[in-house]
């Protein structure tokens, strides 16, 4: 396993952010750790980054104890923050260079990873230009490269899509799916649609407790939706047998439930023993969004 969390705890004062959560994550998958703000996630990934410790639990990267073995472990991450730090009076090939560097790259070894980052992550024109002077889109791959420079197994990405327009989009979709080959990455955003473009595995996290560990496909079809539409009112409370149930509209019922037998047989025989007329039932699955919020609930603090 690339990533291993086993029972990982994060106690700040009286506020446990991460409660004793566990999971694998192997090399080939990109993985969309997802949560509302404060859920934890953020104090997850500063834990497997080595930037702050565990209050208990261990987090091996590439089989190397994060907390044992801080700088090893480091060594096998390659990080974009959110916030893209780059130098931008510096040119492209000036920077990865120093960056190189920093990793303790030297001469030629040094210069052949620089040509292969360019060629990656499609850098080859603007390689002589000032950071400064390039598109979000292309800063977003100077940080990719930057991140992927000392050639880690593990890949961190915090919301690498944030601000770009929908080619670039596209285009930094599919260089992460390339970089994934042989790499582990871990995806966190709040965008939807870029965990259903890309992540083989979703993790959703919710006041520091895992809620959900799957596929997206997984998820999204463990939930369907009922829509019920009658010619009078009812109480809701009518159908809380079949699952959770919210009024939607004038005399419409959404049923949410995770039974694999078809509910509408069910209704009908409830709505003729009741004397209800039905307009109208579809069934529906959910999608992740509709999922995530099921799933968790708003928070009053900042990401933790």
């Amino acid at each position: 396993m690339s990533i291993k969390v086993n029972q990982l705890t994060k106690v700040y004062g009286s506020q446990k952010a991460v409660n004793d959560i566990s999971f694998e994550v192997s090399p080939g998958d990109i993985l969309g750790f997802l949560g509302p703000n404060g859920a934890g996630k953020s104090t997850t990934m500063k834990i497997a980054t080595g930037f702050i410790p565990p209050s208990s639990g261990i987090v091996e990267v590439a089989g190397l104890d994060v907390t044992k073995e801080p700088i090893n472990a480091r060594k096998q991450i390659g990080y974009l923050p959110e916030q893209n730090p780059l130098y931008l009076d510096m040119y492209v090939h000036e920077y990865l260079a120093f960056i190189g560097d920093l990793h303790g790259l030297k001469g030629q070894a040094l210069k052949q990873r620089i040509s292969e980052m360019v060629a990656l992550c499609g850098l080859t024109v603007e390689q002589n230009k000032k950071i400064g002077t390039l598109s979000k889109g292309y800063r977003q791959r100077v940080g990719l490269a930057q991140a992927l420079i000392h050639d880690p197994s593990v890949l961190i990405l915090d919301e690498p899509t944030t601000g770009l327009d929908p080619n670039q989009l596209v285009e930094i979709r599919n260089l992460i799916k390339e970089i994934s080959r042989d790499k582990t990455v871990i995806l966190s955003t709040h965008i939807m649609q870029e965990v259903k473009a890309l992540c083989n595995r979703v993790i959703i996290i919710d006041k520091g407790n895992i809620v959900a560990n799957d596929t997206v496909e997984n998820l999204t079809e463990s939930q369907q939706v009922l829509r019920v539409e009658l010619q009078a009112p009812v109480d809701a409370m009518e159908f809380e047998a079949f699952g959770s149930v919210q009024s939607v509209g004038e005399n419409i019922y959404e049923i949410t439930h995770t039974s694999k037998d078809d509910l509408r047989p069910k209704i009908f025989d409830l709505a003729k023993k009741n004397d209800w007329v039905i307009l109208s039932m579809q069934q529906q699955k959910k999608d992740l969004e509709q999922v995530f919020r099921n799933l968790t609930q708003t928070s009053d603090v900042g990401d933790l």
